[in-house]
């Protein structure tokens, strides 16, 4: 059954937070598309790390320059620009088509990066991103009227704290800090500070869009599986766990967090709520996730800058994203379609 289009105003507005995860993020540009296409929901901010970042920043300059379909334009154009700056085939698809392996030149690249720093393996560091960015984002229009509420998470070197750079804030220098895993990039140096990958402190961080935006609807696009059915055995199994594990920990405790506090604020009178607790209570919680999808997927295929995997993973997420937006477009504005207490406990 078709939706009813809602006019402009009376859509609900919701504020997302996007996971990281190299390549496997163009599973959110997939999410996003379907979003954008539906023209079901009006977006307050939008907080991401890592690939999250990227989806994050692309969205919004495109709904700046021309609005729904100026972003679906400006996400393809961004994907198809990363996969096209790859100066040779770094990943092929494996026999049942589903996933991709990396060529054994990339793999053996992948290993030197446990022996080699970015400095050895790439001195003059040479990031395609960078000029991606500059050709496809005006950072200081996005930072005098961007739409949306951004929050990009990155990481402080010295002190592991999460440093979110938001909206008036933001440069290239910032989008390649949030994507700066440190063994396989040069640091990057902001205002003589260094940071690396926003996914070690949040990924993403939801606090901001809890506090600073008023979108009561928030919606998790998340790509880390949420469970395994397989404990690692290998060496590289276990190395690929662990870091996952490491990067998703933050994440985990914070959801927990907003689960734990949410119960509390219900539990209590209303006329005992405090502002925090009509807050907690009159927050609804949103997750497409790709477990499904990502779980199935070799670790490394997150290095896999190939517009094959990339269109998979797209296809991937705008099929979870329409589904959701059948199953769950009417709890927009009314309550949670998820139980954060049976997900994060």
């Amino acid at each position: 059954m078709a939706v009813k289009l809602l006019p402009w105003r009376h859509r609900p507005v919701v504020s997302l937070a996007l996971q990281g995860g190299g390549a496997h993020g163009a599973f959110t540009w997939g999410v996003l598309d379907a979003l954008l296409e539906s023209k079901q929901v009006r977006l307050d901010g939008v907080s991401g790390a890592s690939a999250g970042a990227m989806n994050a920043v692309v969205l919004a300059h495109g709904l700046m320059a021309g609005g729904p379909d100026g972003a679906r334009d400006a996400l393809r154009r961004f994907w198809s620009a990363v996969a096209d700056v790859t100066p040779f085939e770094v990943a092929r698809p494996t026999l049942d088509g589903k996933s991709m392996h990396l060529v054994p030149a990339m793999r053996m690249m992948l290993q030197w990066s446990h022996y080699f720093s970015p400095q050895q393996l790439n001195p003059f560091d040479f990031n395609p991103l960078r000029k991606i960015l500059d050709d496809q984002v005006d950072f200081a229009e996005l930072k005098a009227r961007s739409p949306v509420k951004l929050f990009i998470a990155t990481t402080h070197v010295k002190t592991g704290k999460l440093r979110l750079f938001r909206t008036h804030e933001l440069s290239v220098d910032a989008m390649l800090a949030s994507a700066c895993l440190p063994s396989m990039h040069h640091t990057v140096e902001i205002d003589g500070e260094a940071y690396w990958d926003g996914g070690y402190a949040a990924n993403p961080a939801v606090f901001p869009l809890f506090h600073e935006c008023k979108a009561r609807d928030l919606l998790l696009v998340m790509l880390a599986p949420l469970e395994h059915t397989d404990t690692p055995l290998s060496a590289r199994d276990i190395q690929a766990r662990t870091m996952e594990i490491a990067f998703n920990a933050t994440f985990l405790r914070e959801m927990r967090m907003y689960a734990h506090l949410q119960e509390g604020a219900r539990d209590l009178p209303w006329f005992r709520r405090g502002a925090l607790e009509h807050r907690l209570v009159n927050t609804r919680f949103h997750i497409i996730e790709a477990s499904e999808v990502t779980s199935e997927l070799d670790t490394q295929s997150k290095a896999a800058a190939s517009m094959r995997f990339f269109e998979m993973l797209f296809s991937q997420g705008r099929q979870h994203a329409k589904a959701w937006l059948r199953k769950h477009r009417q709890s927009l504005g009314e309550h949670s379609s998820v139980d954060l207490g049976a997900l994060f406990y």
